[in-house]
């Protein structure tokens, strides 16, 4: 049986002439889509903003595409105006949204970076002469991304637990504010918008949630301010760093549909799936983070051990009353 899942990765191709999702031959250039959303380029002004690539050269916004059929180009379509609607409406809607509609949003902004920045580097490895060096650990984790966005395309079920986790906040914003992160070494996503916040990390199998549920109990059904948010973000994506495994899965392919299932993160080893958590490097992610508030490492490691929180109080219960001289 021939396998319904297209792999880029087996002959690394990542032309133009081909589509990037289903592997169908394109009968124009033409037929593309942009990495990122119209509608949220458009509303956010982001067109013709400059993005830096992991080469520091410097491209915008809409220069981003992907080459796509036809057919799944409007399943794209579909998706977007799903996401577009919810996302205009706020937190109460999306919250709502099915977690792997919101897995295909953030999947296919993030696996367009990579597809671009993969492009640029088979360019310039063309330009100089010498082979594309590509590691292995992020091939592995690119393939089962781009094995999961299909999951738009095919019947897919994933077994037992989702391999990602998207949480979904609710975030007093400035009006018009537009925040958007990732570390595709990491594959970690975040997003901020109208009255919500969206934090998605794409192949943990779950264990990011389970890792900080000391911090989401303590503000579960509160809205935070978007400094508390960037807090919470900086600990997702320094964790997202800290995390030592190499997520594997299964792909068993039926007449009607293919089931995804995530191996055990356990090792021989017995070594915990995080590393150790440093509070200093800890404070140069939150220092990043908290820029527009102007904190120094400073200010926030002045107590080496209890770094600079405006989640929590001394008790442990959530922090309303927070003292923002700098904001």
């Amino acid at each position: 049986m021939a396998s319904k899942l297209y792999n880029p990765f087996l002959d690394f191709k990542f032309n133009n002439e081909t589509c990037f999702l289903s592997g169908e031959v394109l009968s124009s250039r033409d037929e593309q889509i942009q990495v990122f959303p119209l509608w949220m380029m458009r509303k956010f002004d982001l067109e013709d903003k400059p993005f830096r690539m992991l080469d520091e050269n410097i491209v915008n916004y809409k220069s981003l595409k992907l080459p796509c059929s036809v057919a799944t180009a409007g399943l794209f379509e579909e998706l977007e105006l799903e996401i577009e609607q919810a996302m205009e409406q706020g937190y109460d809607a999306v919250i709502n949204v099915p977690e792997i509609r919101l897995f295909q949003w953030v999947a296919k902004i993030l696996y367009g970076v990579v597809f671009n920045e993969i492009q640029s580097g088979v360019r310039q490895a063309m330009l100089s002469g010498e082979p594309m060096n590509f590691s292995q650990a992020l091939v592995h984790k690119f393939r089962n991304l781009h094995a999961m966005l299909q999951s738009l395309r095919v019947a897919m079920e994933f077994e037992n637990r989702n391999p990602f986790s998207v949480l979904v906040l609710p975030v007093d914003n400035p009006e018009a504010h537009f925040n958007y992160r990732d570390e595709i070494n990491t594959l970690i996503f975040s997003f901020r918008m109208n009255d919500f916040a969206i934090i998605a990390t794409l192949q943990d199998n779950g264990t990011h949630a389970v890792y900080h549920e000391d911090i989401l109990q303590a503000i579960a059904g509160q809205r935070l301010h978007p400094v508390q948010f960037e807090e919470v973000c900086a600990r997702y994506f320094y964790s997202a760093y800290l995390f030592n495994r190499l997520p594997d899965y299964t792909y068993m392919e039926t007449p009607d549909k293919i089931y995804v299932e995530p191996m055990p993160l356990n090792d021989w080893t017995m070594k915990p799936i995080f590393d150790n958590w440093q509070f200093k490097t800890y404070g140069q992610v939150l220092e990043n983070f908290w820029k527009p508030w102007g904190f120094t490492l400073f200010e926030i490691i002045k107590d080496p051990e209890h770094p600079m929180t405006f989640l929590r109080t001394e008790d442990g219960s959530f922090k309303k009353d927070l003292d923002l001289a700098k904001a």
